[in-house]
């Protein structure tokens, strides 16, 4: 079997809780709640249904022979992209993403968009001996897109930060309004400078839609991640190719031992990378 649907969840569906209640979890109940760690297995495809947004976070490592996305019953369609999209990033060895017979290359810390209606999509990875690693985000869609790739030379790139506020960073946008269209879905990735640590950081909420991170180049560092009401702050630690989910009324940011990167993801009502809602770092508690 190729695909892992984590069936130890509650009829496989990730359920995050309300804000009154994260406020008041211990770190157990937290880290089970938001925290979706082991997304990467060889020669398995990790997935894993939430109801952020019906988001389905997941993760992709092709060896031997290519991995098919398989449907599920939680879709309630006949096959996985019948009303739903999907993006990828690589952040492994160079691999392939073939979709209803065509082959599109996807290397290194490249993105793949496939839309609505793509009934066959596999994943492979060009050698197994460095095997490709594609974070996986899926999310509903009323609306059809063209299968599209992007490399990171692609991406709509943005710096940010300075090293006197140790939050350097670059933005690598792939999916948005000014690259690769989609229905509903956002995705990149954000890429700290050395010496910087902090990322996202004054944080920020956004009403209107949620949020996905995956953080990877870790190796064997820690990262403090940010949550919660700006009122009622909670934390998690994380490792090397975890993900974290945040509602729409949780800031996130986070703050690692060394400079890292993350895959950033979101669905909702508009696609503006700038609609959110900053927070001061004075009124944060």
């Amino acid at each position: 079997m190729t695909t892992n649907l984590n069936q130890s969840e509650t009829g496989t569906i990730r359920r995050l809780p309300h804000p009154q209640e994260a406020a008041r979890m211990n770190t157990a109940e937290l880290r089970a709640a938001f925290l979706v760690p082991a997304l990467y297995a060889p020669g398995q495809i990790q997935l894993r249904f939430t109801d952020l947004d019906r988001f389905v976070v997941g993760g992709a490592v092709p060896t031997a022979k290519p991995l098919p996305l398989e449907n599920h019953r939680e879709t309630g369609r006949s096959f996985f992209l019948e009303r739903r999209e999907l993006g990828a990033i690589n952040t492994g060895g160079s691999g392939t993403v073939t979709v209803d017979g065509k082959s599109f290359a996807v290397e290194t810390e490249a993105c793949i968009y496939v839309g609505r209606g793509a009934k066959e999509v596999a994943f492979a990875s060009d050698d197994a001996k460095h095997p490709a690693k594609f974070f996986i985000l899926s999310c509903p869609a009323h609306a059809t897109f063209p299968t599209a790739v992007a490399t990171a030379k692609e991406a709509n790139t943005i710096p940010l930060g300075t090293p006197a506020a140790a939050n350097q960073r670059v933005i690598r946008q792939y999916i948005h309004e000014k690259g690769i269209p989609s229905c509903q879905l956002v995705m990149g990735y954000t890429e700290l400078a050395e010496g910087s640590v902090w990322n996202t950081f004054p944080p920020h909420t956004h009403n209107r839609r949620t949020e996905v991170y995956f953080y990877f180049n870790l190796g064997e560092r820690v990262l403090a991640h940010f949550m919660g009401e700006p009122q009622a702050t909670r934390h998690l630690f994380l490792h090397n190719e975890e993900a974290v989910l945040s509602p729409a009324w949780s800031i996130h940011c986070g703050c690692g031992q060394g400079n890292y990167k993350f895959i950033w993801g979101m669905a909702g009502e508009n696609q503006r990378f700038d609609d959110m809602d900053a927070v001061k770092p004075l009124d944060l508690r």
